[in-house]
């Protein structure tokens, strides 16, 4: 089965399940779903940063700080995480992800939106990329991956994932409350 053809359940505007459709059509249609994005820091307290292969239905070749994807019919955001961190890391035994927020994520002006929940884990484990999913990685400090987005917003700069960066600055916004 082609990513394009993956069932997923179409949620309302409260993210009840209101039908399902093929992955394909849920985004040809701008169908409401559900996204996990998860971040991921090593022993040493880094991210994990990933290019995105060309073959991507969605933000093909565009850079992230986040593993994670779609939430499959039935699936839980909580089984999500897991699978798409252990697939896209190239691991298993990962500790179950940590939930910090959810949030409604609308795509620009064309009224495309997902739910998305963040989760953060500690990935100690030698990690090996699903090469379908990732053509590139690497593990970056809090102030490395800051610095690379900053040199990146302007125009040439590397083309990051749209819900990434938004999911991404309300986790700095929240960690700021927090502090």
């Amino acid at each position: 089965m082609s990513a394009a053809d993956e069932i997923l359940d179409i949620v309302d505007e409260n993210d009840h399940v209101v039908g399902q459709a093929p992955r394909g059509e849920a985004y040809a249609k701008g169908l409401r779903h559900r996204c996990v994005f998860v971040l991921a820091r090593d022993a040493d307290d880094r991210v994990f940063v990933h290019r995105r292969t060309a073959t991507k239905l969605a933000f093909p070749s565009h850079h992230c700080m986040f593993v994670g994807g779609v939430v499959g019919a039935g699936e839980t955001y909580d089984e999500a995480a897991l699978r798409e961190a252990e697939e896209e890391l190239g691991v298993s035994g990962l500790p179950r992800p940590v939930p910090v927020f959810t949030f409604l994520y609308k795509a620009g002006d064309g009224g495309l939106s997902w739910w998305s929940r963040v989760y953060e884990v500690r990935c100690v484990l030698p990690v090996s990329p699903q090469v379908e999913e990732i053509e590139w990685h690497a593990f970056l400090t809090d102030a490395e991956l800051d610095r690379r987005l900053a040199e990146d917003a302007g125009d040439g700069g590397r083309p990051w994932t749209p819900d990434g960066l938004a999911a991404y600055e309300r986790l700095k916004a929240a960690r700021a409350s927090d502090a």
